[in-house]
């Protein structure tokens, strides 16, 4: 029986010094270039209205034109040449704008801001058609056309929407790309910030509850955040690195608290029968 629970007990011990490992290994420093890109909204800013962009057409608008008193926006920030995770982000937003019964247009409003400031209103224009190419459902795709907006801007003013919503971004320039984090904000029909969707998945479920919060004017809480992180494209092995670096934190030291309770008892057990 000895035998036996030395048998069970040595892989638990190497599991245990691993998971350790790999614990401490999650827990190193973040990257510099991912510091200070933590997002930090503050529920209830009021966005500047007059803040300056142009469209895919090519015409200069203010915010204001997008925000009327009586649908809810979904803004989501990012840059037209990122090589994967802004590509992923529009999708994701996509699917679920197509798979709610709330439809673009009738209910809602879409703005999609770029924080390059060197991006023109033609690369808008041609990530536009690109997304709209891409939908499954043939019902949405003028729904969106009209209601789903991609602008362009100066520095000083994508710098100033990003700081008023609480996204934080920051180039790179030896990988001459932005870090920056994944999410979909949602504000009120005046232009007041509502809710955050944090991450790349937003269930059309969520989407709709914070889209009719915001229509009414409610401030959600933000219980929990996702944080990936655009980082480093290595295009020749075509391999894109996003880190979830407080995640990988939590799930290290719930994996070593389990696994050291599990070698606990297994060796209070070996010692009463010892």
């Amino acid at each position: 029986m000895k035998k036996t629970n030395t048998l069970i007990s040595r892989p638990l011990i190497w599991l245990f010094l691993l998971t350790v490992s790999l614990s401490v290994f999650a827990a190193e420093k973040t990257p510099e270039e991912l510091k200070d890109l933590e997002m930090n909204p503050i529920l209830g800013t009021q966005v500047s209205l007059d803040t300056e962009f142009q469209n895919e057409d090519g015409k200069m608008v203010k915010l204001r034109s997008y925000f009327d008193g009586k649908r809810p926006v979904a803004l989501i920030m990012n840059y037209y040449e990122c090589p994967m995770l802004c590509g992923l982000v529009l999708n994701a937003a996509r699917d679920s704008f197509q798979d709610m019964d709330w439809k673009p247009g009738e209910n809602f409003q879409i703005i999609t801001v770029s924080i390059n400031p060197k991006e023109e209103y033609t690369l808008a224009a041609a990530k536009k058609e690109s997304i709209l190419g891409s939908i499954e459902k043939k019902e949405y795709v003028e729904p969106m056309r009209s209601s789903w907006h991609f602008l362009v801007g100066k520095k000083e003013n994508s710098e100033k929407l990003a700081q008023e919503i609480g996204f934080k971004y920051k180039y790179i320039p030896e990988e001459k790309q932005y870090a920056h984090g994944a999410a979909m904000f949602l504000l009120s029909p005046t232009g007041k910030l509502t809710r955050v969707l944090f991450g790349m998945n937003f269930a059309p479920r969520d989407l709709k509850l914070g889209l009719l919060e915001a229509s009414e004017g409610k401030v959600g809480t933000i219980a929990e955040k996702l944080l990936l992180f655009c980082y480093h494209y290595d295009p020749k092995g075509n391999q894109y690195a996003i880190l979830a670096t407080n995640v990988m934190k939590l799930g290290g030291a719930i994996t070593v608290m389990v696994l050291g309770f599990a070698y606990l008892l297994l060796f209070l057990r070996k010692r009463r029968k010892g």
